[in-house]
């Protein structure tokens, strides 16, 4: 009677398919689709996102300001944020978070060249 080897076998491993990763940049452009209810500019050039953090599981943490940090839209930049990131089959993030922070403080130097002229546009004189 012929006995086959003694073959070890290692214990089957479920890994979990590589998690395509968006792109900073990518992230920012979107969030051009979040428009401060106020002033009708995106937060982007308004210079109210500081800094996009993404992460291997493709979920991602925005800082953010406000002009003001008694401004009582944060539910809805939070609604439009999600929507701009998360939504529709191919979303581009799968969670989104947002820090708010207040230091620095936002003032008008942040804002960027495109949304001063979108201001100007506006009637601000910035």
């Amino acid at each position: 009677m012929d006995v086959a080897p003694a073959v070890d076998v290692a214990p089957a491993v479920d890994v979990a398919p590589a998690v395509d990763k968006a792109a900073v940049d990518d992230v920012e452009e979107a969030m051009r689709d979040v428009v401060d209810p106020e002033l009708g500019i995106n937060v982007v050039d308004l210079g109210l996102v500081y800094g996009i953090n993404v992460h291997d599981d493709n979920t991602v943490t925005l800082d953010m300001t406000l002009t003001s940090a008694a401004c009582p839209l944060t539910d809805v930049i939070e609604d439009q944020t999600r929507s701009a990131l998360t939504d529709g089959p191919d979303g581009l993030v799968n969670d989104v978070t947002i820090n708010w922070v207040w230091m620095p403080p936002w003032g008008p130097d942040k804002i960027t060249d495109d949304g001063r002229e979108q201001l100007r546009a506006l009637g601000f004189n910035v």
